[in-house]
């Protein structure tokens, strides 16, 4: 499974860096700089497991944090390292790894973690608590994590506009309600793994931490893919607006449960 999603990545590492600059996507980026700007150390190391290209990992070094990035995917990466210095800005290391191969990273050492990625595509319980494990054991005490997951309820309002091919069996939508879903690359982008809020918040406590919050990435604009879209080109000052609201709704209970990417801060106690 890891060659394969190591393999969908490095063939579209470009598309990964623009994907979060879209009319609807923009809103998960926003979101997601709205919890670490709220949540987040004001200083110190950050490791960024599943940085991707890096695109909060650059908003970090500008922000003065020491940054290492780990991805699996080389190709990302290689993008991440140009986008940085391009800035004229440095991270403190490249590791070209799975999330499962943490062990190298010394315990305590890092203030923050962002892991965003990485468990989209574990099937495996166990696999996903190695990873939050490792996590859990490289931060520093009092440390704060960013930690992500697919959430089925929230792709199920999505699918109508995005994929409602997948529901011409009727019984297909009782299992996005009960979540634990595991997708092969035939049926998904790639191998991907999507939960539900309870399941995930049972696995975040057997790792240890402690849920500080957790919020909907794309708020009350959850599965608005195409209005988003049309106001962005018919009505761009309106677009805006939402823009820079959404975020602030984004932990919410009436709206965070139903996005499609959750977003959990948590605390090493």
């Amino acid at each position: 499974m890891v060659e394969r999603v190591r393999e969908y990545y490095n063939n579209n590492a470009e598309t990964e860096w623009n994907r979060l600059d879209n009319p609807y996507s923009r809103v998960e980026y926003e979101s997601t700089l709205y919890l670490i700007n709220k949540y987040f150390p004001k200083n110190g190391h950050i490791m960024d497991i599943g940085s991707g290209p890096g695109r909060y990992s650059l908003e970090l070094l500008k922000k003065g944090f020491e940054v290492s990035l780990l991805d699996i995917s080389q190709k990302e990466l290689d993008i991440a390292k140009e986008k940085i210095e391009a800035a004229n800005l440095s991270a403190e290391a490249y590791y070209c790894k799975s999330a499962l191969e943490l062990e190298g990273l010394e315990d305590e050492t890092f203030d923050g973690v962002l892991l965003m990625g990485p468990l989209y595509h574990l099937h495996n319980l166990e696999d996903r608590q190695k990873v939050l494990h490792d996590t859990y054991r490289i931060l520093k005490t009092k440390g704060i994590a960013l930690i992500s997951y697919i959430n089925t309820w929230g792709a199920l309002k999505a699918s109508l506009s995005e994929f409602p091919e997948s529901f011409r069996d009727g019984k297909h939508f009782q299992r996005y309600i009960e979540g634990d879903l595991k997708f092969t690359q035939e049926e998904s982008f790639t191998d991907t793994f999507f939960t539900t809020p309870p399941l995930a918040i049972k696995e975040i406590n057997a790792s240890g931490f402690r849920i500080v919050s957790y919020a909907g990435a794309e708020s009350f604009i959850s599965g608005l893919n195409i209005q988003m879209k049309n106001l962005y080109k018919d009505m761009p000052k309106v677009y805006e607006n939402y823009l820079k609201s959404a975020p602030k709704y984004c932990e919410l209970p009436q709206y965070r449960d139903a996005t499609e990417h959750l977003h959990f801060v948590v605390e090493k106690s």
